[in-house]
């Protein structure tokens, strides 16, 4: 459960982070500046979200120890995740009703921001974990009976889900293909089989949702899906960034699903719309990846000081115009990330139009968090690209951004396309 806030007022807000800050400085040195809050956040509104942003970054700082350790490897963080079970931050978007947090869209963004500043493999994984909540309070699109059930199942064990529905033919699902693993009606039920790939969270999930293509038609279907003989993970995941995701393939073998956890068929019962809001837990992620590289800069340029100046080189004009482009850039993605995420929860009726704006917030989020990382880079210099410091897998980290849904080209046609039909109207 959410831990209860300690602060009483802004004022208080701001001491205590200040006292944090002078105190975590002096015991842990230059790693705590990838994780420790800054003192003055202008996206923290209320105690509840100071405490929401609290936990972030007591777990972050506990993430960026492993980071290094679990990228090398290629390993799922498990420590990781025992950790943001035992703090109930996996139950961070459940219902009160069940038990949860009932975190809004924006108190998601700040907490999975936080999480980024330490670990983004494991800020990304869990993102959609947390979203996959979020999204199903919101649209209520399972059986009553399961959600219930498995919302309880997430608040008192810790359970996780994740909805894999990329297949190496189809590519992502975005762009519409069927999927080629396939539902077989049997007695009481069905019977799935096929192979699913980018599978995040595979490692370490005992629930799942897959789509499949309903046998002997042209349909698809989604399934709830249990840990069970016939479910089997390859480990194929082994790429450049994003490297402890856990994002294998997932190959289902003759997998039973009862009747009464098939959550669509078809065209499927009525629900509410798609509220796709819960993607920015996407954009969150690298701009707390881009937050962390500007801070490791930030430090850096204040205590080198090389032996032909006669002070730190913070003090020289083009790192100053540098340090001031990562401000920039910075502020301006999280500044249009918090606002979207703000007006989304404030207003529901502009929801299903809002879809230019969510991909927007994702679109500045990733190519910006690309350029903070290359000016941290170029502020460090040749010591950067070295694999004992932490520049090097944030820049490698933010590339996978580009990989994400929506893609860059999705966007900006989508916006395009908004503005020629209002032109066209005027």
């Amino acid at each position: 459960m959410l831990p209860t806030p300690v602060f009483a007022g802004a004022k208080t807000l701001r001491l205590c982070f200040r006292r944090q800050f002078l105190l975590a400085q002096k015991l842990l040195g230059v790693n705590v500046l990838l994780t420790i809050p800054s003192v003055f956040d202008p996206f923290i509104r209320n105690e509840r979200e100071a405490a929401i942003a609290e936990r972030s970054d007591q777990l972050a700082k506990l993430f960026v120890e492993r980071a290094a350790k679990h990228d090398a490897e290629g390993s799922f963080p498990f420590d990781n995740f025992a950790d943001m079970k035992a703090t109930g931050y996996l139950a961070l978007t459940v219902p009160r009703a069940f038990g949860g947090e009932e975190a809004s869209l924006y108190e998601m963004v700040l907490a999975q921001e936080r999480i980024a500043r330490g670990d983004g493999s494991t800020a990304l994984a869990v993102g959609w974990h947390i979203g996959t909540m979020l999204q199903l309070r919101s649209t209520l699109s399972w059986p009553e009976k399961l959600y219930a059930s498995f919302c309880r199942e997430v608040v008192t064990e810790g359970a996780m889900v994740n909805h894999f529905a990329s297949e190496r033919a189809t590519g992502s699902p975005s762009r519409g293909g069927r999927p080629e693993t396939t539902a077989v009606r049997t007695d009481g039920g069905w019977l799935i089989s096929g192979r699913k790939t980018y599978s995040t969270l595979s490692p370490i999930l005992r629930h799942f949702t897959v789509s499949a293509g309903i046998d002997g038609t042209e349909d698809t279907g989604e399934f709830f899906v249990r840990a069970q003989e016939g479910v089997t993970v390859e480990e194929t995941w082994n790429t450049l960034g994003m490297r402890a995701t856990g994002s294998h393939d997932l190959v289902l073998n003759q997998v039973f699903v009862p009747d009464e956890e098939v959550i669509r068929l078809g065209a499927g019962e009525p629900k509410r719309p798609d509220e796709s809001g819960w993607m920015l837990h996407i954009p969150a992620c690298y701009i707390g990846i881009a937050y962390a590289a500007r801070n490791y800069a930030l430090n850096f340029a204040r205590t080198y000081r090389p032996n032909s100046l006669p002070g730190p080189i913070a003090e020289l004009p083009h790192i100053q115009r540098q340090i001031g482009e990562i401000e920039t850039e910075l502020i301006t993605a999280r500044t249009l990330l918090y606002s979207v995420a703000e007006r989304w929860d404030r207003d529901p009726t502009i929801r299903p139009f809002y879809k230019q704006e969510l991909g927007l917030a994702k679109y500045t989020a990733t190519n910006q968090a690309l350029r903070i990382v290359d000016l941290a880079m170029r502020i460090v210099g040749g010591a950067s690209l070295s694999r004992n410091l932490p520049l090097e897998r944030m820049y490698r980290d933010v590339r996978a951004g580009l990989h994400n849904p929506p893609m860059d080209d999705s966007v900006l046609s989508g916006l395009a396309r908004r503005a020629l039909a209002e032109q066209s109207e005027v």
